[in-house]
């Protein structure tokens, strides 16, 4: 028999096999900060209290449900919206009918900011990156034929969730369906709209008395109803890494959890309906990680509370792979990245998953493509194997480490959020934003650098892109569909029975007595819309506006010695010189799109670069932005688009500085913006369009270039 191995043999054989260098020179560091060496043993396992733990008991790490899939699959929870009502309608009911076991709904960007469809700041939004509702009517188009008894529905929900919960359950009224019956998810996570998302219509004090009326109510009247999904998702597409996610999600989920207290109501009452959603990336074994470290640390976290039902202390999740990881460049190959997330969220052990698109870098997806995504999870339950044991990686000398480190790292970051007296007061600080954004920046600069590796963006490049097929949605078409609609609503309705209840509704907001979603019910009954509830508890409140603030010299750590950015450098320094003051580039997001990652990570990387930037509050319209930038006095515009408001908003912009004889200023666009879209903005006037994966350095010499070209036509020498 030949002698036990040890670890000093595998230290010996691995010299050799690197010749002679030492192997911890193989340890990687991830983004978190986190060491991973090349072996692990079962030396890593020591004093890890979880390794005994089983499925369904507490702690939960290896899943809320003892049998887990073995016993019932995961659901397959794709998420969609577009366009009208009829027409989103139509695409789950096809969608139910290959597979799919619940609907969850993509609002389009005016309904998550409480404005109708009719609104003169919405123009460019309507019924893009989501599905236009304004009304019950919309909500109970959006369900015909779907049996809300039968179906459960999960809804995408934070700004103007007030609305449409109520929407929602008057339709089901109407569809001859008891609150008590529904059954699915409202989003309702508000804080981390004021960290990332920015889809929020009020101020956070407000904003948090809504979760917890909210809460209070569906526990009371609605026990099949999830009363809200505490979101790291959106963490994640903005640029965290996967610790801050976890800390910060878990953070808010306590959060929640006070305020609900604080009403008058018992843990045991409605711990049982909070849920979770996780973004799940590229590091594979990190995002399984992550999801056993949150069910352990969520158990810790709700201890506090002192529940006597061991349920309460049960963390469930959705997950959604993701957007970020999705690429323009050589485009079929995000097919094989969700097939890899998907599959690292079912090890982790996810309750539900949405699969995303492979297209979706570019424009919204087509039905083929969505097809492909809900297959590859129709896939993973029928055809790996991966349903038939539970946690099939418990015990894995890295995935057991790896999920320890993860709940170290993060409960140090929650234990800093305590110290400032919890998530509210963290957010008000920005702490949570900051250091996300630093975050994000700094993995730009990784992959500009090419520390890490994009296949078919900044490595491995194809010769030739082939042309996809896009969806294009005539924003022009639905909202005239929608303001129709409204117009009807409004003249058939017994307007001094909508004006009462919206009265009642503000008087309910002004005096912090009674319930503001059971108030919002009955407005929805007299057929008031999404925009008249939301501006009914505006008025008493106001509308909440962020302070855009900037962080520095994170995105050029790391290009010290770098020709390139250096070269770029002195060419800004030289301009500047000869100038008498540095190139002024204004970013600017129109439209209601509150998705500002890639317009912080270029304004970080151009002032790092040596331009003078200015960044533009969020949700303007073309003609605030032109102003802004007569104002200011700027050479450039760049626009970032996210959600295919860039036909109309970006005509409507250059339009408007003409309009203030500064039609010389030069507009760029970026962001979400597909190749067959390109012609027609050049038309329109933009200089130059860069999408997503464009390197920076690259878009910051092309963008002197055309500087060099403007101020040579004014004959000065730069």
């Amino acid at each position: 028999m030949s002698k036990k191995s040890t670890k000093r043999d595998w230290l010996d054989l691995a010299t050799k096999e690197i010749k002679g260098a030492d192997p911890e020179t193989l340890v990687w560091q991830t983004p978190e900060g986190i060491p991973v060496k090349p072996l692990y043993t079962a030396d890593d396992l020591e004093n890890i209290e979880h390794l005994d733990s089983m499925p369904g008991i507490e702690p939960f790490v290896r899943g809320p449900r003892a049998t887990m899939y073995a016993g019932r699959p995961w659901t397959i929870r794709q998420y969609a919206g577009f366009s009208t009502a009829e027409d989103s309608n139509a695409f789950y009911r096809k969608a139910l009918a290959g597979g799919q076991q619940g609907v969850s709904v993509a609002f389009d960007l005016a309904t998550h900011r409480g404005y109708d469809s009719d609104h003169p700041r919405v123009v460019g939004d309507v019924g893009k990156a989501g599905v236009a509702i304004d009304s019950v009517e919309d909500m109970k188009i959006l369900f015909d034929g779907i049996p809300l008894r039968d179906i459960s529905v999960s809804m995408t929900m934070n700004g103007a969730v007030v609305p449409i919960l109520a929407s929602f359950i008057v339709a089901g009224e109407e569809q001859g369906v008891n609150q008590k019956d529904l059954s699915g998810t409202i989003q309702n996570d508000i804080l981390k709209e004021f960290m990332v998302r920015n889809t929020y219509i009020y101020p956070p004090e407000p904003s948090m008395r809504i979760v917890a009326d909210i809460i209070e109510y569906t526990t009371r009247e609605m026990p099949k109803f999830n009363s809200i999904s505490i979101s790291g998702y959106h963490m994640q597409e903005a640029g965290s890494n996967l610790v801050q996610e976890l800390a910060y999600t878990l953070a808010d989920g306590r959060e929640y959890v006070r305020a609900t207290i604080s009403k008058g109501m018992d843990v045991d009452q409605f711990a049982g309906r909070l849920s979770f959603f996780f973004c799940i990336g590229m590091n594979f074994f990190a995002e399984i990680a992550k999801l056993r470290a949150a069910r352990l640390l969520w158990s810790r976290i709700m201890k506090e509370f002192k529940p006597k039902d061991p349920r309460s202390l049960m963390l469930r999740t959705h997950c959604q792979t993701s957007g970020v990881s999705l690429q323009e460049q050589d485009p079929y190959n995000n097919i094989v990245r969700t097939a890899f997330e998907a599959m690292s969220a079912v090890l982790g052990g996810t309750q539900s998953l949405h699969t995303n698109s492979f297209d979706e870098a570019i424009a919204l997806p087509t039905e083929s493509s969505a097809r492909i995504a809900r297959n590859t999870q129709l896939i993973l339950q029928h055809e790996t194997g991966v349903t038939k044991t539970v946690d099939p990686l418990a015990g894995s000398y890295y995935v057991e480490s790896l999920t320890q480190q993860f709940a170290d790292e993060a409960w140090k970051l929650i234990e800093e959020v305590e110290a400032m007296g919890g998530m509210t007061k963290a957010v008000e600080a920005g702490l949570p934003k900051r250091r996300i954004e630093e975050s994000s920046a700094a993995r730009q600069g990784r992959i500009d650098r090419g520390e890490e590796v994009i296949v078919g963006v900044n490595k491995y490049q194809p010769a030739h892109e082939d042309e996809i097929d896009i969806l294009r949605i005539d924003n022009a078409k639905v909202r005239e569909s929608q303001v129709a609609r409204l117009n009807r609503i409004r003249k058939t309705r017994d307007n001094a029975a909508c004006d009462k209840a919206l009265e009642t509704l503000s008087n309910v907001a002004k005096s912090g007595k009674g319930n503001i979603l059971e108030a919002a019910i009955k407005a929805a009954r007299q057929r008031a819309s999404v925009g008249e509830i939301s501006m009914a508890m505006e008025e008493v409140w106001g509308r909440h506006k962020a302070e855009t603030e900037m962080i520095s010299d994170v995105y050029a750590k790391g290009f010290e010695d770098d020709e390139n950015f250096v070269a770029i450098r002195k060419r800004i320094s030289d301009m500047s010189d000869r100038l008498g003051r540095k190139p002024r580039v204004m970013v600017v997001k129109l439209g209601q799109d509150g998705h500002d990652r890639g317009a912080k990570v270029i304004s970080t990387a151009f002032d790092d670069m040596g331009f003078d930037v200015v960044i533009g509050p969020l949700f303007q319209t073309p003609e605030e932005a032109a102003l802004m930038a007569v104002e200011e006095g700027v050479d450039v515009v760049g626009m970032s688009s996210h959600t295919a408001g860039h036909r109309t908003l970006a005509p409507m912009l250059l339009e408007e500085l003409a309009k203030r004889d500064a039609a010389d200023k030069i507009v760029i666009c970026g962001g979400v913006i597909p190749a067959q879209d390109y012609e027609f903005l050049k038309e329109a006037g933009v200089a130059e369009i860069y999408g997503p994966g464009t390197n920076i350095l690259e878009s910051a010499n092309s963008l002197l270039t055309h500087l060099q070209e403007k101020f040579r036509g004014r004959n000065i020498d730069v």
